[in-house]
């Protein structure tokens, strides 16, 4: 099973970054872009749809009987036990925007269970990527998450779900200021839980998020040495989840200010 893991891990890191170079090739020429919107500061262009549908090509290609699912196309259903859960480029709003902080994000999924996570981010060059049981690693590095105990030593990344009450949030970054700790946004979920098992971020957390944004990072977390609010196998990839991931130094506070904040 190990070696088939790593076979898909190797495979999905270097598809991420053939799906990124097509993302920047798109990120280099905004001006000709269609834009949309979703919802509430939700975005979505043809460079969305178009990376997800070159991923999904090669996926079709290389592993015909999974099943997918993405942000932006319908779920396809397979036979093998595995899904792929990709986000073609999440953090829309920075893409559209020219901010250069966005990411393509692959995992894989077996019968509910997160065993292949890729977050690549073009504009720097940098990969995430890691399989259940093997570790987490950063372009070949191995990454371990922050050691430190204290919320006083570093950022905790906050996102924030259109499908949540926005006071929840705001709660929450009162809380952690009140325990000398700083708070940390992007746009990018995945990117900050990346962060977050590379050990620049303490944490982070988020009161809902779609499996596509959360499931790679929530891996690379837990392989980099974290602790995560595990989600249900059963329900995560059409319902989503809730995120708190962390150092496992501030886990259990980051829990107890999430547990407050959000009603938990």
């Amino acid at each position: 099973m190990a070696g088939d893991y790593n076979d898909r891990m190797l495979f999905a890191t270097a598809l991420a970054r053939r799906g990124g170079e097509l993302g920047l090739q798109y990120f280099r020429q905004l001006e000709t872009l269609t834009i949309e919107s979703k919802g509430h500061q939700d975005l979505v262009s043809e460079a969305d749809r178009n990376v997800e549908t070159f991923i999904r090509q090669e996926l079709a290609a290389q592993y015909p009987e999974d099943g997918v699912i993405g942000e932006e196309h319908a779920a396809l259903a397979g036979g093998s036990g595995y899904t792929w859960v990709i986000d073609p480029i999440d953090g829309t709003a920075n893409f559209l925007r020219g901010i250069p902080a966005w990411t393509v994000v692959i995992a894989c999924v077996k019968e509910g269970v997160t065993v292949v996570g890729v977050i690549h981010e073009p504009s720097t060059g940098e990969t995430f990527y890691g399989r259940r049981g093997g570790g987490a690693f950063l372009n070949d590095r191995p990454i371990k998450t922050s050691p430190t105990t204290s919320l006083t030593q570093g950022s905790v990344g906050t996102g924030f779900s259109n499908r949540r009450e926005a006071r929840a949030v705001a709660k929450l970054i009162d809380l952690l200021l009140q325990e000398g700790g700083v708070f940390f946004r992007n746009a990018s979920g995945a990117l900050m839980l990346a962060y977050v098992a590379s050990g620049r971020l303490l944490a982070y957390v988020e009161e809902h998020m779609n499996a596509w944004d959360c499931l790679a990072g929530m891996l690379l977390v837990e392989e980099a040495g974290g602790l995560v609010v595990p989600a249900d196998p059963k329900t995560v990839l059409e319902e989503g989840t809730l995120v708190i991931a962390g150092g496992k130094g501030v886990f259990d506070k980051v829990h107890a200010l999430c547990k407050e904040a959000f009603s938990l």
